[in-house]
């Protein structure tokens, strides 16, 4: 019998398992998930993943084997986390906070991540900010027995491009395959809203679901605000639109709140955004649709279109989406600089496996593996949890990754464009002039933000902190703020990314 002692997820293909697996269609859904993930593992044990469409994480207790079991989806949707004890107990769970109260832990910083963090900006990898948690990644299962760890992985993106289909059959493909996702990515008595940017995936999302209305964040800065385009798309497409207008006051007095609720510190900007939009979007609905997984899966950053140019090279600094700081200025700038601690050691395994494919196909498994599952998937579980949303997103699936898995690089960017079958695909529902929109990003103010005195007293006086200087040469990183106050804008996401980390660090080692 296999007892569940934690889950967090949405299974998709619940209707096929209870039939396959004997259950009662009418459970509530809570119950009739935790009976679908006790009787999958009964009948499949490791391979039980395999079975299952949708977000997942969980830890059951096998009590035949005496054992615990834990889970974590193939792209990593929902996070897992474990730490032994010094008297060799497993500690384990979605959510750190509940592993440090419990006794046993003992809370240290893991200060190598710092310099991890200082270039990608995320907690990536298999280690975290406190020393001993790890995650569990995506794509692995942990089995504790008799106090043995064992931890295995039951699943890799893996690729095979097939040449035989043109552009106009891959979008159909996409197309179909989407269409009947939306059929199970909730249930007929659940009501679902849908966020929407001025991009193209949100727009698919929206276009395909039944949602009736659509969520966006603007700003008063004109240039970054992508609402009045999505205000369009609303209309177009017959739904509501409201609007969560981010103030920058409202930005940066949310910023401790967000490091405390990711439990890692993350310097992606959008988070914060996002996190105001959750909060705005949570006081009308408890359940919303989201984009994300497309741009890594088809070939969706502008980048990627510099692949070929790039080659074999790739292996020497390709990291992730993001790589904002160099190690000489990283050394210039840590107090405990460790020049054998390099974000490129993270990553070596993933050029191992694609090795012979083409760089494009790298870039995106790079992302796939590491830059979605430390970044946006956190940010997407932890913010709106937090904020008592549910978010679902279609494109993460399974059945969608299978068919960027097989699509050719020509079918996902070209000279002109990225995503060229996905647009494709959704011209079929979308004018062409959404379709087709050139892709911007989740751009966010702060970039002008941070040089204005009215809301960044908090990082000027962290940037001088006794514990800031722990960590950082005190005068090198005053020295990047006054370079990007006078006008290297290009030094925000280097002032960002530290103020984040000290925000974080302030939450779990001064103030508790």
């Amino acid at each position: 019998m296999a007892q569940i002692r934690e889950y967090r997820g949405h299974i998709r293909n619940w209707r096929a398992l209870c039939e396959e697996l004997g259950l009662d269609l009418g459970l509530p859904r809570e119950e009739r998930e935790r009976a679908i993930i006790s009787a999958a593992y009964e009948k499949w044990g490791r391979e039980m993943a395999g079975h299952i469409y949708g977000m997942f994480a969980f830890s059951l207790w096998d009590e035949k084997e005496e054992k615990l079991f834990c889970l974590r989806d193939q792209f990593g949707t929902k996070p897992f986390y474990y730490y032994i004890t010094a008297d060799n107990r497993l500690l384990c769970g979605t959510y750190i906070r509940d592993i440090i109260s419990q006794e046993g832990f003992v809370k240290e910083l893991n200060e190598k991540m710092l310099q991890i963090y200082m270039s990608l900006t995320y907690v990536a990898g298999e280690e975290t900010f406190f020393k001993g948690v790890k995650k569990l990644m995506p794509g692995h299962w942990l089995e504790f027995k008799d106090g043995k760890l064992q931890i295995g992985r039951y699943w890799k993106p893996e690729f095979a491009p097939d040449e035989s289909k043109t552009v106009e059959e891959w979008a159909d493909e996409i197309h179909t395959t989407l269409k009947h996702i939306m059929t199970e990515v909730k249930e007929p008595d659940e009501t679902a809203e849908s966020f929407l940017s001025g991009g193209v995936d949100s727009s698919y999302v929206l276009a395909m679901s039944d949602a009736k209305r659509a969520d966006s964040c603007g700003y008063d800065e004109e240039r970054f605000d992508e609402s009045r385009v999505a205000a369009k798309t609303a209309e177009l497409l017959g739904v509501e639109h409201s609007v969560a207008n981010i103030q920058p006051q409202d930005f940066f007095g949310v910023v401790p709140y967000v490091m405390y609720n990711m439990e890692q510190p993350l310097g992606d900007a959008s988070a914060i955004v996002f996190t105001l939009g959750c909060q705005a979007t949570a006081q009308h609905t408890k359940l919303c649709y989201s984009g994300e997984g497309a741009d890594e899966f088809f070939g969706g950053y502008n980048m990627y279109r510099n692949a070929e140019r790039y080659g074999d090279e790739l292996k020497n600094f390709y990291v992730g989406n993001t790589n904002i700081m160099k190690e000489d200025e990283k050394q210039r700038i840590l107090k405990n600089y460790d020049p054998s601690v390099l974000p490129i050691d993270l990553v070596r395994y993933i050029y191992e496996e694609t090795e012979g494919l083409d760089p494009l196909t790298k870039m995106s498994d790079v992302d796939i593996q590491i830059w979605l599952e430390g970044d946006i998937y956190l940010n997407v579980d932890k913010m709106s949890t937090a904020a008592g949303l549910e978010i679902r997103m279609p494109l993460t699936d399974r059945r969608i990754f299978d068919i960027a898995s097989r699509m050719p690089s020509r079918f996902k960017v070209d000279a002109e464009q990225n995503k060229v079958a996905f647009r494709t695909a959704a011209a079929k529902v979308l004018p062409e002039e959404i379709a087709f929109r050139k892709k911007l990003g989740f751009i966010v103010p702060v970039r002008i933000w941070l040089a204005d005195e009215r809301y960044n007293a908090d990082v000027r006086t962290k940037f001088s902190s006794d514990y800031a200087a722990r960590f950082f040469d005190i005068d090198q990183i005053n020295a990047i703020y006054q370079e990007y106050v006078g006008g290297n804008s290009d030094n925000w996401r280097k002032v960002w990314t530290i103020y984040t980390f000290l925000v974080w660090y302030e939450e779990y080692f001064v103030k508790r």
